[in-house]
């Protein structure tokens, strides 16, 4: 297949390092002689028609802002047939040959089922905090989620050693550990509450005492916020109620998700942005680009299309160690 026009949009949450990656695909096509056209606000956005033509002046400073210069949203109508059908007549009528779908695994199920039933060409860029997508070592957004909470936590911190305090942090990623982990590690935090392992709060409160019989004045417990945001409150009423402990709550929310990107994130932003367009060109779809030992590859898009808790799970032996 010849490939003169690619769609290019974002789906899901959005995550620092999008627009690296949108920058990429349109340079990398320009300079290969494709058309561009951005899909605004994703798949809702496709099925209005929301359309924009992309050149390098649509992507010059871009790439130290965060968030996505196309806008994203989740679209429920997508989950039904017609409405996919609907997009590939939309798209076919514009001419555009192929589309590129910067997101996560629920993005790629859209993406896959364009695909199954009308063979629509498409490819996957991995674009999400959590780091929880099957198939990829990596997902675009997350390193810099994990350098925003670190920092955040440094602050808390100073706070936490001033006032002799314990502060139960929440982090982002729902049912993954990733972030929880990296940035528990990272910030030398004396507990992590990871989305899957139920609290014992006991346990909780005999690690805090310890700390506290050897010198200790603060301690930081990270929890992973879990299906439901909040879960933080929870654990601190449980710790006052019956163990008569305070501890203070700080859920760092969105801040994780906005922000300049980092350099690793812009940096394989870039590389797989370029190669997605590589990949249409040689007619290598339905792919995702993906990162494994270390490298920025193609992955078969039916292996990205699930959560995936395994990245940094390995790790945590390395956190429980080093929290004593």
């Amino acid at each position: 297949m010849s490939v003169s026009h690619i769609g290019l949009l974002c789906s899901g949450g959005d995550a620092p390092g999008m627009n690296c990656a949108i920058r990429a695909v349109v340079r990398t096509a320009i300079y290969n002689g494709i058309e561009v056209t951005g899909i605004k606000r994703g798949y809702a956005g496709l099925l209005r028609g929301e359309f924009q033509p992309m050149n390098l002046s649509s992507v010059g400073n871009i790439i130290q802002r965060g968030g996505t210069i196309l806008q994203t949203s989740r679209s429920p109508e997508f989950m039904k047939p017609e409405f996919r059908k609907k997009a590939v007549e939309i798209l076919r009528a514009q001419k555009i040959d192929a589309l590129i779908i910067i997101g996560g695994d629920g993005s790629f199920n859209g993406a896959m089922a364009m695909w199954n039933e009308h063979q629509y060409p498409v490819l996957g860029i991995p674009g999400t905090i959590d780091n929880d997508i099957s198939g990829t070592e990596y997902t675009i957004g997350f390193d810099t989620a994990v350098q925003t909470a670190i920092e955040a936590i440094d602050r808390i911190r100073d706070t936490a050693h001033s006032h002799g305090r314990t502060f139960l942090v929440e982090v982002m990623g729902r049912n993954s550990s990733s972030i929880a982990l990296k940035v528990g590690v990272c910030t030398g935090a004396e507990n992590i509450l990871l989305p899957h392992d139920k609290v014992v709060h006991k346990k909780l409160v005999d690690d805090i005492q310890r700390g506290m019989a050897r010198g200790k004045d603060s301690s930081i417990i990270i929890v992973a916020e879990g299906p439901v945001a909040g879960r933080s409150y929870d654990i601190q009423n449980v710790l006052k109620d019956l163990y008569h402990m305070d501890a203070h709550v700080s859920i760092l929310g969105h801040i994780q998700r906005g922000g300049s990107p980092t350099a690793d994130d812009r940096f394989i932003a870039s590389q797989m942005g370029n190669l997605a367009v590589q990949a249409l060109i040689e007619d290598k779809f339905p792919t995702v680009t993906v990162v494994q030992g270390g490298k920025v590859l193609l992955n078969d898009m039916q292996n990205c299309v699930t959560k995936a808790d395994h990245n940094f799970t390995e790790f945590q032996k390395l956190a429980e160690t080093l929290s004593i």
